[in-house]
């Protein structure tokens, strides 16, 4: 069954940004007969919060939003990751790599590469300094991109034409863990995603995403995936909101005694869409009338008790 997904990470609460766009996510899946598919990408372990998985889920049912299929960790699905970079080190597509971020950071880049973007330097070390470098750190495993297929764009259904240029990315880190790019693109194909409706500041790792699953599954794989990229929500100083910009968790809210459906009316009409529940919302919903600028979230809009 054709699905959509949220994927939050289990790193604390979720606040009104998340949950604005969850709720997007589960009105553009119905809309279009899809299943809402929930994955927690916990492959860091260091950000993993107990317990705020859990809570996680228990505010996004509060609100109505409601799942699909088995619930995804993607830090039980190793094994899948490796085996995908089996395959495409068969091909000759993955080299070690031994640089560190301040390395990274202070070499010299091509003049159209972004920030950050690895320069290639592990790219051409021989069989002996590989060796060399392996006493002294692991390595991580990167993707051989050839140059001639670094430009490459997707159609976002919101944002048109997204370029990018698509570097050496990390496919396996130096601890033997899988990176976000290659575990999104593994998790998305192998549950059936064909709808990736996420924040717009997330819109420059798809021209990456969608090239690496064409390497893994084929151009009909990639061609298949419609991408969405929604405005975010922002505090009212202009930054992307963040808990430490009030009341924006549920928790927070309930303690002021504004209950979950209060906060999912909140959003709903910052979106257009009539109140009462996700269902008579869903009926009014078109995505092509989403707002395309971001929602700045006031304390003063909260119901006043």
């Amino acid at each position: 069954m054709p699905a959509g997904r949220y994927a939050p990470s289990p790193s604390g609460d979720l606040h009104l940004g998340n949950l604005r766009t969850a709720l997007l996510a589960w009105l553009a899946a119905h809309a279009e007969d899809r299943q809402l598919l929930l994955r927690y990408e916990d492959l860091d372990a260091g950000r993993t919060v107990a317990g705020s998985a859990e809570r996680q889920r228990a505010d996004l049912e509060s609100l109505g939003i409601t799942f699909g299929g088995d619930v995804l960790r993607q830090s039980q699905r190793q094994d899948i990751y490796d085996d995908a970079v089996a395959e495409l080190r068969s091909r000759g597509l993955v080299y070690e790599c031994f640089c560190t971020r301040r390395e990274i950071q202070e070499a010299a880049r091509a003049p159209h590469a972004p920030p950050g973007a690895y320069p290639g330097t592990c790219r051409t070390l021989s069989e002996q300094d590989r060796a060399r470098r392996r006493e002294q750190r692991p390595p991580a495993l990167r993707l051989r991109v050839p140059d001639w297929q670094r430009e490459q764009s997707v159609e976002d259904r919101l944002l048109g034409r997204v370029d990018g240029v698509v570097d050496d990315l990390v496919l396996i880190r130096n601890d033997g863990t899988a990176a976000y790019n290659l575990a999104v693109v593994v998790d998305d194909h192998l549950t059936g995603v064909d709808q990736v409706l996420r924040g717009d500041d997330l819109a420059s790792s798809a021209p990456r995403q969608a090239y690496l699953r064409e390497l893994l599954y084929g151009a009909q794989a990639r061609s298949a995936v419609e991408y969405i990229h929604v405005p975010l929500v922002l505090s009212p100083e202009g930054r992307r909101l963040a808990k430490r910009d009030g009341a924006v968790t549920l928790a927070q809210l309930r303690e002021r005694g504004i209950g979950p459906d209060a906060v999912r009316d909140l959003l709903l009409d910052s979106l257009g869409l009539p109140p009462g529940s996700l269902g008579h919302a869903s009926e009014a919903f078109r995505l092509e009338d989403l707002p395309c600028d971001p929602w700045t979230f006031q304390e003063s809009a909260l119901p006043q008790l």
